[in-house]
């Protein structure tokens, strides 16, 4: 069983991408709903945001993801008011690269110093999104669909999280997604985001 989990991840993970987030061309709930899937910058940080929860345990299993998607919506909120962050793409390939890097270490770090860290990189995620909201149809709806989505994916890092933290002889798998998603970042860099 673990053997397909993990098969299926390390697909997922390699698979080339025909269309990446940033190119959303409607509006509305369900635009918004999918967009954080569509790439695998976006899918990949908030799915780490969750595994990263249920390594720590306890509070962070929902102050942590809490934190990403309310330091998002902030920096949605900077986006649509046009204001600038500078190297938002760059931050975003580093939250994958940096976000894999901390599941492979599975460090228990402090909570609120964990909710700095995806706080930080959230901002770059909420802005990028922002930017592109003031076109769409109805850019309240969007952004609705998209917290809505990012928490989907949050719940379903800390589901395979909690999954694997279970029994000691599993935790392993998440440290090799860790560094797959990692590798993934570093993959998305070369290859100009």
């Amino acid at each position: 069983m673990f053997n397909l989990i993990l098969l299926t991840i390390v697909a997922v993970l390699f698979v080339p991408q025909i269309g990446y987030c940033h190119q959303v061309t409607g509006g509305g709930f369900y635009s918004g709903l999918e967009h954080p899937v569509m790439g695998p910058d976006h899918l990949l940080a908030m799915l780490s945001v969750g595994i990263i929860s249920a390594q720590i345990g306890g509070r962070a299993i929902w102050t942590v993801p809490a934190t990403f998607v309310s330091v998002m919506t902030i920096g949605g909120i900077i986006g649509i008011l046009g204001l600038p962050v500078p190297l938002v793409e760059y931050g975003i390939v580093a939250s994958v690269v940096l976000l894999g890097v901390a599941i492979a270490m599975d460090q228990k770090t402090p909570i609120v110093a964990t909710m700095v860290f995806v706080g930080f990189f959230a901002i770059f995620h909420g802005h990028a999104h922002g930017v592109e909201m003031p076109v769409l149809a109805s850019p309240a709806l969007y952004a609705l669909g998209f917290m809505t989505g990012t928490t989907c994916i949050h719940l379903t890092g800390v589901l395979i999280g909690y999954i694997f933290t279970l029994k000691k002889q599993t935790a392993y798998v998440l440290r090799f997604v860790g560094i797959l998603i990692a590798f993934k970042g570093v993959q998305l860099y070369m290859n100009g985001f």
